[in-house]
């Protein structure tokens, strides 16, 4: 492991929309938006890039140009500099943006190893907390902070807190690539030319279904002061990265299409590199934890993850709508399945299983999704999959480059989270974040690495 790193905060400063740019705004929450008031405000992906310049010149020259360019993209991302509201008359909280309001921007310097943040291995998980900033966990305040970091004649790391009930992943992703577009290009030409459209703002373009927000509504009243809270302990966590290539899916797929074929049954009916990534690592998470187990662990096991709703819904929500578009999707199979010798066969057809079920109907069993995903977040028994690979944020490019490394800081706060992220070097490729302790990764890596070497 490296040395424990030193972060020294040069600034603190806050970053707004150009004044008088945008009006007095109030956004309502939709059905989408209110399970994610009760997840704590989460650090989004943390960026590294490449920059190797003195701290002298980041501060009197990179760094006036990235406020500024921040505050053109709050321009039209202004509900990013709101809060969330929830007034006494009302039981129901609110997006409300006024002019002035404003993005917290935290710069600092860090005397870490840069290359060492950039690379696969194992590392202390806390090492990257002090790179991200944070919002208050009381469930209203500010929707955004920024945090800058200088690694000298090294890098950059952007890290960025969103509480997700203001965004998706895609929301979020628009963003980042409207602002690094910004400070990447001339202001005046990119207005005219960026290519993604403006931000659309419109809640009403989510329709209401059958007392859907009511619902939902009711059961974050019941939870709220239970559910969004972090265990804010790392303990003997630490944090790597995995990949899997598109060699390798191909891999894992014969074998499942040429045993099932043994067995004279039915392959799992949807076997894209996303179901066979997440199927393999699941059955290896399972194994990793096995052995360390307390108790006696749930017969059934859980696989959560979102499922984009824009192209699912069955009437049209424009790709620039500025909100949560996703539903929740939990996948199910047996322990004992998952455990033995067709394990990698049950993954993959339970988790194909209820995509195929979330394409049909994506709103099917959105009453429970409140009380089905508290199960998942608070046991380490299921898993739960943040992100993914169809968001391209490799892609965000200030004028450094791509990125040389992005971690997904938010499965920090659950006790079964995992990241996909699409790879940055191998097109097609997946890269899993995964936050275990010690032994625990230890063993997984085994697996993990392990059972693609024996695989024909």
């Amino acid at each position: 492991m490296a040395p424990p790193i030193a972060v020294r905060v040069l600034d603190r400063c806050s970053v707004a929309p150009p004044p008088g740019s945008a009006p007095p705004t109030s956004l309502p929450l939709t059905f989408f938006d209110i399970p994610w008031l009760l997840f704590p405000p989460s650090q989004q992906p943390l960026f590294f890039f490449q920059f190797p310049t003195p701290t002298s010149h980041f501060t009197s020259v990179t760094l006036p140009k990235l406020k500024h360019s921040l505050s053109l993209a709050l321009l039209e991302y202004f509900p990013f500099s709101g809060r969330l509201i929830q007034s006494p008359e009302s039981e129901t909280p609110a997006f409300v943006y006024a002019d002035g309001d404003s993005v917290a921007m935290t710069v600092a310097e860090a005397d870490g190893d840069f290359d060492h943040f950039c690379g696969h291995r194992s590392k202390d998980a806390g090492e990257f907390h002090r790179l991200v900033p944070r919002l208050s966990e009381s469930g209203e305040g500010p929707m955004m902070a920024v945090q800058i970091t200088i690694f000298r004649n090294a890098g950059i790391s952007v890290g960025i807190a969103l509480h997700h009930a203001i965004a998706d992943g895609r929301t979020f992703t628009n963003f980042m690539k409207r602002w690094s577009s910004i400070h990447r290009n001339d202001e005046n030409t990119l207005m005219k030319s960026f290519p993604f459209p403006s931000p659309f703002y419109d809640r009403s373009v989510i329709k209401e279904v059958n007392g859907l927000k009511e619902m939902l509504l009711q059961q974050w009243r019941k939870h709220k002061k239970t559910l969004n809270k972090t265990s804010g302990e790392d303990g003997d966590l630490i944090r790597a990265t995995f990949l899997m290539s598109p060699r390798e899916m191909e891999k894992v797929k014969k074998w499942i299409v040429s045993h099932c074929k043994r067995k004279s049954k039915p392959p799992p009916p949807h076997l894209s590199a996303y179901v066979l990534t997440c199927a393999f690592v699941w059955i290896c998470l399972c194994e990793a934890r096995a052995g360390r187990a307390t108790t006696a662990p749930p017969e059934t096991c859980f696989f959560g993850f979102n499922a984009g709703g824009i192209t699912r819904l069955d009437y049209s929500v424009p790709a620039a709508y500025l909100g949560n578009c996703v539903a929740f999707g939990r996948a199910a199979a047996a322990r004992k399945e998952l455990m033995g010798e067709e394990g990698i066969v049950a993954a993959a057809e339970a988790i194909g299983r209820k995509i195929k079920e979330l394409d049909g109907e994506v709103l099917g069993g959105a009453e429970r999704w409140i009380s089905e995903w508290e199960v998942l977040i608070e046991s380490d028994n299921h898993v739960v999959i943040l992100g993914s690979p169809k968001l391209n944020l490799y892609e965000v490019d200030f004028g450094w480059g791509r990125p040389m490394k992005i971690e997904e800081i938010s499965i920090d706060g659950m006790k079964s989270g995992i990241s996909l992220t699409e790879s940055r070097d191998f097109k097609g490729g997946i890269e899993i974040g995964l936050l275990l302790p010690h032994n625990q990764m230890d063993v997984f890596a085994s697996l993990f690495h392990g059972g693609l070497k024996v695989l024909p």
